[in-house]
């Protein structure tokens, strides 16, 4: 009987040691779950952009690119004939993208 007992504690000490192995890790990925996975209240809304700011955005791109095509007619990328139609081309959209944020008001 005295070994049967013995036996008994051994397998409820067992028991018990799995749990406080297992248990915290278990209890860890779900928290870690919950956290990644909980819906938010309240998402952030992105602002509406207006026409003005569509221009704005318009107008440095298209500078950005005018700079991008000197520097690289400067370094001898483009032939003198294909960077006259292109700064033209640019040139054209920059003054009518001003044009238009002028009419806004912008």
């Amino acid at each position: 009987m005295s070994r049967s007992l013995c036996a008994g504690m051994r397998a409820s000490r067992l028991v018990t040691m799995n749990l406080s192995i297992v248990l915290p890790p278990i209890l860890l990925l779900l928290a870690c779950g919950a956290y990644i996975f909980w819906p938010q209240r309240r998402l952030a809304a992105a602002p509406e952009k207006t026409r003005l700011d569509y221009l704005r955005e318009r107008k440095e791109v298209i500078y950005e690119n005018l700079r991008d095509l000197n520097f690289e007619y400067k370094a001898g990328k483009y032939p003198e004939a294909d960077y006259a139609v292109q700064r033209d081309s640019l040139e054209t959209e920059a003054a009518s993208v001003l044009a238009e944020m002028e009419s806004l008001g912008g």
